[in-house]
């Protein structure tokens, strides 16, 4: 019997520290499948708060993919693409050489329960298909948003989430679009997706005024990680508006305005998580059907031109000190795997 195959993965030992760490593993059981990744996405929102450790350090780990704590060390991460190589002998739906994307770490080689890995259509490239996640993210938001045709929306952080989120509202028939975001280069980026706007903070509400009419947003998302964004959403919303939170913040805190605007105006502060469903969606959507939408979604928006930085998988450490010290110059960093070509 062949030794069992090992692999390499990225670990956060301590705050702002990424290494390589070695990983051995079994051979795939009756259920499950052997993927060697080919990319993987860096996530500059969650991913990066956990790797900065401000991450809550007893909240528990919401993936059975991931490995370790909050508190650190952590395997982290959750954007994996990778061609299935083995496959358990009670697994039917998948076949070797079928592209997968995983909601996994960064490793190159790994073993997962086949019922984990979304078979990727073959005319999605893997760099495309490492967008599943937060794609899955957007669509969440969007549909917590219940935008209806003609209304006004803003968007504050416009990282690959908040741009995601800007053109699905556009899709959803939005009359305008505001963009808010400190970074030239995502605001540029936010116009050429369609927002109808695109400024600095500090000047959301009179861009939001101009473009509604004087009403203000219909619905604002807040999608920047930033407690100073999510006060100034609320000053933008209209009477009876809505602020979606799509943000997590960790351990930092968020001190909000909660006086005169939001009380007198009836306004709605919702949380949007990926990991559940808008409870009046229920009966009509569940995680697969939202699943299958994403993977349409992949075929058809403008994903590539988000990736700024390719970065061989050997090289991780560089690219998560890239992501953190250099945000004006990066929006998606996909890690390249020397198996994928890369």
């Amino acid at each position: 019997m062949p030794p069992p195959p090992e692999a390499r993965a990225v670990w956060f030992p301590a705050p702002r520290r990424a290494e390589l760490r070695g990983e051995r593993l079994s051979p795939p059981g009756p259920e499950e499948v052997l993927v060697r990744t080919v990319a993987s996405a860096i996530s500059p929102g969650t991913e990066m708060l956990v790797y900065r450790g401000e991450a809550p350090p007893d909240l528990p780990l919401d993936l059975p993919t991931l490995a370790g704590s909050y508190a650190l060390p952590a395997k982290y991460g959750y954007a994996a693409v990778g061609r299935v190589e083995r496959t358990g002998e009670r697994v039917r739906e998948l076949s070797p050489g079928d592209a997968v994307f995983v909601h996994h770490p960064h490793q190159d080689l790994f073993t997962v329960p086949a019922r984990l890995a979304v078979r990727l259509p073959a005319e999605v490239p893997p760099e495309r298909g490492a967008f599943f996640a937060n794609l899955e993210t957007a669509l969440g938001v969007a549909h917590d948003a219940n935008l209806r045709l003609g209304e006004c929306a803003a968007v504050f952080g416009c990282g690959v989430v908040g741009l995601l989120v800007l053109r699905l509202l556009g899709l959803c028939g939005a009359g305008c679009v505001v963009a808010v975001d400190p970074l030239e280069r995502r605001r540029r980026f936010a116009l050429r997706l369609g927002a109808s706007s695109a400024v600095e903070p500090g000047e959301a509400a009179g861009a939001v005024r101009e473009a509604s009419g004087g009403r203000g947003a219909d619905v604002v998302v807040e999608a920047s990680g930033s407690a100073a964004a999510l006060r100034e959403a609320l000053g933008c919303v209209c009477r009876e508006g809505t602020v979606v939170v799509a943000s997590w913040y960790g351990t930092k805190p968020a001190v909000l305005d909660l006086g005169g605007h939001f009380h007198r105006g009836r306004v709605r502060l919702r949380s949007s998580q990926v990991g559940g469903i808008a409870p009046e969606l229920s009966a009509r959507w569940d995680r697969a059907r939202r699943g299958r939408a994403v993977l349409d979604l992949l075929r058809h928006l403008p994903l590539e031109e988000m990736v700024t930085h390719r970065v061989p998988f050997g090289r991780a450490p560089e690219a998560y000190r890239l992501v953190d010290e250099r945000p004006d110059e990066t929006l998606q960093v996909i890690l390249a795997y020397p198996q994928g070509g890369g």
